[in-house]
């Protein structure tokens, strides 16, 4: 992942426009990452990388965090091929459903708390 390679513009203006429009689980999972928050971890939402944007994730610790509503279900294929290629940028993907973050939130953020532990102690 080149930090200083130039985003397409188009990208660069979808991810704004996404970040202005959270999604109602996105939200609510944002307010835990976001101000380093969460494990003293800098996280970015609806962020670039390459030509896909995530919508979450810490650079430091190389992990990525998607929320998937019912539109995932029918774009199984896109998304394995997305996280593969994230893969082999050296990014983590960490997928939960919108109904995970309503309805199990604390285990969400024990996952992600798990995870987050692992990848800042190797």
């Amino acid at each position: 992942m080149n930090p200083t390679r130039k985003l397409d513009p188009v990208i660069k203006e979808h991810a704004r426009s996404l970040r202005r429009n959270l999604a109602p689980a996105e939200k609510i999972l944002w307010k835990s990452l976001r101000g380093r928050r969460f494990a003293s971890l800098k996280f970015r939402r609806q962020h670039p990388v390459g030509a896909y944007i995530v919508d979450f994730i810490c650079l430091e610790i190389a992990l990525a965090i998607e929320l998937d509503g019912e539109s995932h279900l029918v774009r199984t294929n896109q998304d394995e091929m997305r996280d593969r290629w994230l893969a082999s940028q050296g990014i983590k993907v960490l997928r939960f459903w919108n109904t995970q973050v309503f309805d199990e939130n604390d285990a969400v953020m024990e996952m992600i708390w798990q995870e987050c532990t692992q990848r800042t102690t190797t």
